[in-house]
């Protein structure tokens, strides 16, 4: 009896487990549904001009077809987003999810000590959503503390929460007493010296360590501060921070382990130290020299001139009260990016749209296209900057940054036609990432939104 109850229990499980695989085996070889996306124009990232009667067709959370005219798959779901323009999603190459700056930096600065580390992460998670829904589908996250930045990234990858694509640095690395690291306050981490795990070194071997750090706690691109900075305390904007063995090390030691490179660099003598070893991009860069400029120029490195948070430091816009000595290096440096990037236009540096996101409201990414606009560069160089070229500069351009097959569906759409009016980017109607719609504000479009 008892053998005869367990050849009946595994004759039940056989056939269970025959039903299962085979519905399985269905479900896996169905194909994903196919959605057409309609609009009035379409701007693929590729040329100068958007085309009329733009169709992207999107299946399985990819580009399988885009362009003017393009036949409709029988029995896809279609979405007419009528009189806007499609582009591919907006990249902003420098930004800072895991915080913000308000107003008063003082009181920031009491912020920061009394905030958890899960406050944080949850405050940063809100942030992520708002750079989302300002249609920027992909940043690079250029420093954070306490793996803020890792876990958000893996939290979005996870579905967990909505936000753009990132790729992480974990921390700035620096030199002792320099932008990357604490200054400014002797007792802020209660005597507890930063070190190569927080990403500040000394020499060559100490940056390489560094580097590894980064990389054995989750990051993707490795940031370095080549110069002082304006928001901190106890160095000066423009002075060189590495010397150039260090910052050949760090470079050689990060490419060795395939990760870019990011130099944070207002001052041209650092900026030059780093384009030297071979960094990917030049940070902010607000006094660069026609030297600097044509190095850049010779080898390829972009730049990123975070114009935003150039125009707030400066005190151009907002009402914002830094400490008297910031107050000075920012002014200072606003005035001298303004400068910059004309004539880094005019000699054909590679740019790429960043913000420099938490020095300003997180959620305005769009308008660094509006101030590209107004330093030189026509309004589809602007777009490109914040989708081809920012894809090329972070190493995924096989991926994303152009509407085009076998790319990523990553898809905005705005009101009007931003080629002739470069405003238009700050009004999103419409955003995709990888095939999930997560904005559609255009009533008669049925859209499906996350």
């Amino acid at each position: 009896m008892r053998a005869r109850l367990t050849t009946g229990v595994v004759m039940v499980w056989c056939v269970f487990a025959i039903a299962s695989n085979a519905s399985a085996q269905a479900t896996s070889t169905a194909s994903p549904p196919v959605t057409v996306i309609k609009a009035h124009r379409l701007f693929d990232g590729r040329g100068d001009s958007s085309i009329a009667n733009g169709v992207v067709v999107v299946q399985g959370g990819k580009i399988t077809a885009a362009g003017a005219g393009v036949a409709m798959p029988a029995g896809a779901r279609v979405i007419d987003l009528g009189d806007v323009t499609l582009l591919p999603g907006f990249i902003d190459a420098h930004t800072h999810l895991t915080m913000e700056g308000s107003p008063d930096w003082n009181a920031d600065m009491v912020a920061n000590l009394r905030e958890t580390v899960a406050e944080k992460a949850l405050i940063a998670a809100t942030y992520a959503r708002k750079t989302l829904l300002a249609g920027f589908t992909t940043v690079r996250n250029v420093g954070s503390e306490d793996y803020l930045d890792v876990g958000l990234r893996n939290a979005i990858n996870r579905g967990l929460t909505p936000g753009p694509r990132m790729l992480v640095s974990v921390d700035a690395l620096g030199a002792r007493g320099g932008h990357c690291d604490t200054t400014g306050f002797p007792y802020m981490r209660l005597g507890k010296e930063t070190g190569p795990a927080e990403g500040i070194a000394s020499g060559p071997d100490g940056f390489r360590d560094a580097v590894r750090y980064q990389v054995k706690y989750g990051a993707d691109v490795i940031k370095v501060c080549a110069t002082g900075g304006v928001l901190s305390l106890a160095d000066e904007v423009d002075t060189p921070q590495l010397t150039q063995p260090e910052m050949d090390a760090l470079v050689d030691e990060a490419h060795r382990l395939r990760k870019k490179t990011a130099a944070h660099a207002h001052g041209a003598s650092g900026a030059k130290v780093a384009i030297r070893a071979g960094i990917d991009s030049i940070e902010h860069g607000s006094f660069l020299d026609d030297e600097a400029l044509t190095m850049m120029k010779e080898r390829g490195t972009y730049l990123v001139p975070t114009l935003m948070a150039g125009e707030l430091v400066s005190g151009k816009v907002g009402n914002y009260q830094f400490p008297p000595e910031i107050a000075a290096k920012g002014r200072a440096a606003g005035e001298a990016v303004t400068k910059m990037i004309g004539r880094a236009i005019q000699m054909g540096v590679k740019i790429a749209l960043g913000t420099d996101s938490a020095v300003t409201p997180h959620g305005m990414n769009a308008r660094e296209f509006v101030l590209l606009v107004q330093g030189g560069m026509t309004p589809a160089q602007a777009l490109r900057a914040g989708t081809r070229e920012g894809a090329a500069l972070l190493g995924l351009d096989k991926r994303i940054g152009t509407l085009e097959a076998g790319k990523d569906a990553d898809l905005v759409a705005v009101a009007g036609d931003p080629v002739t009016d470069i405003t238009a980017t700050q009004q999103p109607v419409f955003v995709m990432k990888a095939g999930t719609i997560y904005k559609c504000e255009v009533p008669t479009a049925n859209c499906e939104v996350k």
